[in-house]
């Protein structure tokens, strides 16, 4: 079971809509967080499809064939991707569409798919926001929005640069942090400690509403769902 300390984001771009249709894999893109931080090793391949590129496909990405002829086939980096996904916890939006592609590819090598492989699991970010914000639009975009991460310099997908967003987006979604590079007070012994006076004196409760209250719950369901053996505040017994 692929390990939650230790997150892999994962996004790939395609030559269309159907690995059953024969469309491939022409991008991947992933971002390894360790303890919540992103460890600053990635994986990135432009790969060269073997067939043609359809039209819609590529006004999303922007790659054409002439582009990625002389760029490695997935049976070059097939080892290397096995091997940098081992142990993790993958975060992908959208889960089915991008397993379905690299499962058809590792299908062509008569390789096992990535389900066989009992140390990767998987966490659906695209089902994760839909559990917590039903009922919205819940795109990448619409999650880079809605928790301030920025997206302006994309015009274009590709798959390394949605990795990038899809890790901070995540990240922000799990309460973790709401930035990549937000500091803590152990970085910068400047900021105030939880535990000075002066800002102690400043604090004041502020009662959560029923919608809150509410969205809380949403997110501890999505949460449930998400930690493959339960959350730890199921499995805590109390103390005799």
């Amino acid at each position: 079971m692929g390990s939650l300390s230790r997150l892999v984001v994962l996004d790939t771009e395609t030559t269309g809509l159907k690995p059953e249709d024969g469309h491939r894999v022409v991008e991947i893109g992933c971002i390894e967080i360790l303890g919540r931080r992103p460890s600053g090793r990635r994986l990135h391949y432009f790969l060269n499809p073997e067939r043609a590129i359809d039209d819609a496909a590529m006004q999303v990405h922007g790659l054409t064939l002439e582009r990625l002829a002389h760029e490695p086939v997935f049976a070059q980096i097939a080892e290397a991707l096995l091997g940098f996904l081992k142990g993790a916890c993958l975060v992908i939006h959208n889960a089915p569409f991008d397993l379905g592609f690299l499962n058809a590819e590792f299908a062509r090598l008569k390789m096992p798919n990535l389900a066989f492989h009992g140390d990767i699991s998987v966490v659906d970010s695209l089902e994760m926001a839909r559990q917590m914000h039903p009922g919205q639009r819940n795109s990448l975009d619409a999650l880079c929005t809605r928790y301030n991460v920025s997206n302006s310099h994309r015009q274009l997908h590709g798959a390394l640069l949605d990795a990038e967003l899809l890790a901070e987006v995540y990240l922000a979604m799990t309460r973790g942090q709401e930035s990549l590079a937000m500091a803590t007070a152990d970085d910068d012994p400047s900021m105030p400690q939880a535990s000075d006076p002066a800002l102690l004196s400043r604090l004041r409760v502020v009662r959560p509403s029923p919608e809150e209250l509410s969205q809380h719950a949403a997110y501890l369901q999505a949460l449930a769902r998400a930690c493959p053996q339960g959350p730890v505040w199921n499995r805590t017994v109390a103390a005799p």
